[in-house]
This record gives C-alpha cells, sequence and structure tokens, in this order.
C-alpha cells in the first residue's frame, strides 16, 4: 500500500490544506513532528519543516518539506508479519528499523492582491515502491467588502507504482483529479459558514499491490475496477461564544460509483485559559457503507473478478477525540499540540489482516511557528 496514501487517510483530520499556509503574505516558517502508532502494527514518525517568503508586495514563495518513517510489517504480510508471504514471498527484517521511508517536498507561489488569492504549486512524493507528483492551483475572491469569498481549486496527481517484489501490475499508474468550489459568508460578526462541493476521479491501479485475500483454496491479490469517481459536500461553521470561548463544527457527506457512501462529523470547542494558552476538545464520528464488489470474509470464488480485503472497502464507523493546545508566544510566535486517540468499530476484515478485533490509534502532533 502506498505510504502517501495512508497518510493522506491517517492525518486528514489533523492537517490544514495547503493553501491556507500561505494566505498572509509574510515572512514566516514553522518546524514541527507528527506521530501516529496503532494496533496494527503500524508506526509513523514525521518531521516537516515549512518556509514562506515574500519577494514584492503581492508575490511570496513557500516551500514545505516532509519526511515521514514508517514501520508496517502487517501491511505487506497480514496479522503474521514476521513469518514470510506465501504470495509475495516478502519479509522483514531486523536490520532496518523502518519498512519505508517517504521524502515529499512541495513548492508554492501565491499572489494576493487583498482581493484575489491565487496559488500554484507543485508537489513531488518518493519511497520504495511509489512515486507520485502533482500540481494544484487555488484561487479566492473577496465579496461584499470581505464578508464573502468564493473559492475553487484543482488538483492533478500522477502517480506511479513500483512493487518491491516481481509483479506484473495491470496498470503501474495512479492518477487522479480533484475540484474544489466553494463559497465563505460572515454571516454575523461572530459567526462565519462555509460550504464546499469537491469533485474526485481516480483511474489507474487503485488497490494496493501486496494485499490478498487468504482463503484456504484462494490466494488473489486485491482487486478494484480502475476508475473510480467521487463527491462529496461539505459544510463547516466556526463560532464564536464569547471572549473566551469559540466552536467549530462540520459536517461531509460522499459518494462514489463503488457505491460508498460516507458521513463526517467533527466538533471542536475552544477555551482561551490565558491570553497566551488555549486549549479544548474536539470529538469526530465517521461512517460509511461497504463497496459493490467486497465480500464477506471466506465467500470469494475464483470466479469473481474482484477481490478486497481492505478494510476501508467495507460498512464501518470510526471515533476520534483529541485535544489541542495553542501557546502564543511574546513576539508572535506559536506553539501548537495535539493528541487524538482513534478507534473504529469491530471488523472482519480488521480481524483478517491485522490479527485485531478492531484498529485503535493515537496521533501527535508538534509545531513551532514564527515570523522573521
Amino acid at each position: 500500500m502506498s505510504l502517501k496514501h495512508i497518510l493522506i487517510s491517517l492525518f486528514s483530520i489533523l492537517i490544514l490544506p495547503v493553501a491556507t499556509l500561505a494566505s498572509n503574505l509574510k515572512d514566516s516558517a514553522s518546524i514541527g513532528f507528527n506521530t501516529y502508532n496503532d494496533t496494527g502494527e503500524v508506526q509513523v514518525y514525521s518531521p516537516t519543516l515549512s518556509l514562506f517568503k515574500k519577494f514584492s508586495s503581492h508575490w511570496m514563495l513557500g516551500l514545505k518539506m516532509r519526511i515521514d518513517t514508517i514501520t508496517a510489517a502487517s501491511i505487506t504480510n497480514g496479522a503474521n508479519g514476521g513469518q514470510v508471504d506465501v504470495v509475495t514471498g516478502a519479509s522483514t527484517t531486523q536490520e532496518n528499523p523502518f519498512d519505508d521511508i517517504r521524502y515529499a517536498p512541495t513548492a508554492m507561489l501565491t499572489y494576493d492582491d487583498g482581493e484575489n488569492t491565487l496559488t500554484f504549486g507543485a508537489y513531488y512524493s518518493t519511497e520504495k515502491d511509489y512515486e507520485g507528483k502533482s500540481v494544484f492551483t487555488n484561487y479566492v475572491k473577496q465579496l461584499n467588502e470581505q464578508n464573502t469569498a468564493l473559492g475553487i481549486g484543482f488538483s492533478q496527481s500522477f502517480d506511479k507504482w513500483m512493487p518491491v517484489f516481481d509483479r506484473a501490475l495491470p496498470k503501474d499508474n495512479r492518477n487522479e483529479t480533484k475540484l474544489d468550489l466553494s463559497i465563505n459568508q460572515l454571516i454575523s460578526p461572530t459567526f462565519s459558514l462555509q460550504a464546499v462541493y469537491s469533485y474526485m476521479y481516480s483511474e489507474g491501479f487503485l488497490s494496493s499491490p501486496y494485499h490478498y485475500v487468504p482463503q484456504d483454496d484462494i490466494a488473489k491479490f486485491e482487486n478494484y475496477p480502475d476508475v473510480r469517481t467521487g463527491h462529496a459536500f461539505a459544510f463547516k461553521g466556526v463560532y464564536l461564544l464569547n471572549n473566551a470561548n469559540a466552536m467549530n463544527f462540520s459536517y461531509r457527506y460522499y459518494f462514489d460509483d463503488w457505491d460508498i457512501s460516507s458521513h463526517t462529523i467533527n466538533v471542536e470547542e475552544l477555551h482561551d485559559f490565558s491570553h497566551n494558552f488555549t486549549s479544548g476538545l474536539r470529538l469526530r464520528y465517521y461512517t460509511q457503507t461497504k463497496s459493490n464488489f467486497v465480500k464477506d470474509i471466506g465467500s470469494y470464488t475464483t470466479d469473481d473478478k474482484y477481490f478486497a480485503i481492505d478494510y476501508r472497502m467495507s460498512a464501518f464507523d470510526s471515533y476520534t477525540i483529541g485535544v489541542p493546545f495553542i501557546y502564543k508566544m511574546k513576539g508572535g510566535d506559536k506553539m501548537t499540540a495535539s493528541i487524538d486517540y482513534y478507534q473504529t468499530t469491530n471488523n472482519d476484515y480488521i480481524k483478517s489482516w491485522y490479527g485485531v478485533d478492531n484498529l485503535q490509534a493515537v496521533f501527535t502532533t508538534l509545531t513551532y511557528e514564527f515570523d522573521y
């Protein structure tokens, strides 16, 4: 499985969209460190670095670098990660503490004249079995004395699989197109609301080259349809309760032509304990239906066209509870941190692959931001 897509899934509730990082047109930088650990024996450690430099009154250049180290024997070998897999012939070793390392630089250029903000960017990611390339652009138009903002964003990726063992894939590419349309409206001095529509189209080899269906009489690699089209509608709100308390909330509905549909609800309450320190509590609930080609564990036959063992193709729910921390220092520097606990409901696919009834995970983030 691509580390890129694992991390997009795992950290999606913690990472801001890249375009928002360059909206103020000021010289700034940040360093950070993220971690992820779960009961499926997946461990991820991710240092990050970003630098934004304004070189004229309207233009700014931004650079980001992320390095992800992952240990996840169970992803390629199932629950018996220390044994040689009969399908791939792969096994873990003690020589390298990490199963993979991903390097992911991003560069972006932003124009902002106060009413129009336009960002162009490019992203590159490399790991031992996967290479990702993408370009993106975002445009925001301020209207109504900056009480209304209209946005459009577009991204296109050109990714390539390079399995670590000798396997001829039906396709080695994985390309994804995404279009976002948004409107943000200030409803009152204490309440703003944003609506977002997203269109997603993927084509190529969309499953994992390592996942396989482990039945007594079948050892088939996962095989998904090679095209997927999805749509999502989201609403996001920020409400200032009083001078010391604010609430963020969002709802997202997603559906695609694999018959997967999902609902995501996020609620976060933040409290200013002092002029410098803010903390609070956030909750997230996610539920989805199963794909139209996944079958019950043990029920596949050799005549089936599609095979799936990844639990994300099945129906499941998940819950997340987290605590964010924000500390503002003298001079404008800021330290942010968070810890989140994640758990899925019991799932037969998780049990079959990871050897546990459900997945439980802990995310942590730590970031230091400063202007220069």
